[in-house]
Formats: C-alpha cells, structure tokens, sequence
C-alpha cells in the first residue's frame, strides 16, 4: 500500500502530516463535543488550560484586538507543528514506511510559510476594508517601495529555511551522535530534540502572530 502512494508522488511525510491532521481533528471534536462551562473531563481541561496559555502568549504579541480575531490562525499553526516536529521522535521516524517528520521535508515548512503569506495579505486587505491595505508599501516615503516590496516575499523564504535548516540540522546532529555512540547519549540527545521541536513551532508560529498582528494594526492606521 506504502508503495503504491509513494509511486505517485506521496511521500512519508505527507502521509504522516495527513495521520496527525486526522488525530488532531479528532482530538478537537471530541474535546469539544459536550463542552461545559464548569468542565468535568480531564481532557477539556487539559485542552481550555492550553489553549488558555496560548492565548495570553499571543495577546501580548498581536495585541488584544488582533488576537481576539486571528488567534485560531497561530495556535492551530504552533499546535500542529509541534506536533509534527515530534512525529520525528517516535522510533524508526524516517526508517520505517509513512513514518518520517513533515518538518524534515521542506516542502512542508515552505506550504506553511505560503500560507501565513496570503493569510497576512488577506487580514490587511480586510480590515482595510479593500486594497488600500497596500498603501503602507509606499510608507513613510514612495521611494522605498522596492524595498518593502522584497521585505514581503522574503518573509516566507525566511520562515521556510528557519524551519527546515533547524529541524533538518537538529535531525543531523543527532542521528549522527547515534552513529557514535549508541548508548547512553541517545536519552539526552532525545530530550534535546524534544526541547528543539518545541522552540522551532513557538518561533515560527511567533512570527506569524507578528505578522498578521502587524497588518492588522497597520490597516486600522491606514
């Protein structure tokens, strides 16, 4: 079956970033299926006090009124990076047939970074009410132009590449440690990687909080 998918262009990855879409979407519906106001399952009040976290995180990056608005975008970005950064932990993670990290493809890094690109561009032009939104690439002045221009699409790029060189050079390093030495070094090499993991999907998901946050506030000043 494995082979069949990978003989039409369906990597490990994709198969493993489509696994955890599916366990993420479960989690959620049945977390928030009988959702009470006073919740009595552990597993609502594990999800509200995370996400809870989150929000209060993000807050003081976007603000109150973007992250009120936007908040779903970045948390659903973190939680589901996170997640596949983690992928990469679980045993033979690359070895073994629909098993690998998303993040150590970077296709997946740079399908993110696209998408926070146009979300970007999407939140300025509707709290903008229309195109206008555009106008801040002529500010403060017409002639840098060009160079907002290039900030703009070079955003993604640099998105991308952090993802990837990180998580790519963190699975390096550590698969070439376990070459060395098999023994003993793999337990704090494995809570390194988990420490990684989670930095990687705060710092990029950061950046998208920043970004849209930033149109939004830009086009309440337009």
């Amino acid at each position: 079956m494995i082979e069949k998918l990978h003989s039409i262009g369906i990597s490990n990855a994709m198969i493993t970033s489509t696994v955890i879409t599916l366990i993420l979407c479960a989690v959620a519906v049945i977390g928030g299926r009988r959702i009470e106001s006073v919740p009595s399952s552990k597993l609502q009040n594990a999800l509200e006090a995370g996400i809870e976290k989150l929000y209060r995180f993000f807050e003081d990056i976007m603000g109150e009124y973007a992250c009120r608005r936007y908040f779903p975008v970045v948390a659903t970005l973190f939680i589901y990076i996170l997640v596949c950064n983690y992928s990469g932990l679980l045993p033979m993670a690359g070895h073994f047939p629909g098993l690998a990290a998303p993040t150590s493809s970077i296709n997946f890094p740079m399908g993110l970074a696209v998408v926070v690109f146009f979300a970007t561009q999407i939140v300025g032009i509707r709290e903008s009410h229309g195109p206008r939104f555009f106008k801040h690439l002529f500010q403060p002045f017409a002639f840098l132009f060009p160079i907002m221009l290039v900030e703009q699409f070079v955003r993604p790029l640099s998105l991308t590449l952090r993802l990837y060189g990180n998580v790519f050079g963190e699975e390096a390093v550590v698969s070439s440690f376990f070459d060395m030495v098999p023994l003993g070094l793999p337990l704090p090499m494995q809570a390194l990687s988990i420490l990684m993991g989670f930095v990687q999907a705060l710092v990029f998901s950061l950046l998208a909080a920043i970004y849209i946050g930033e149109a939004a506030h830009t086009a309440e000043h337009l």
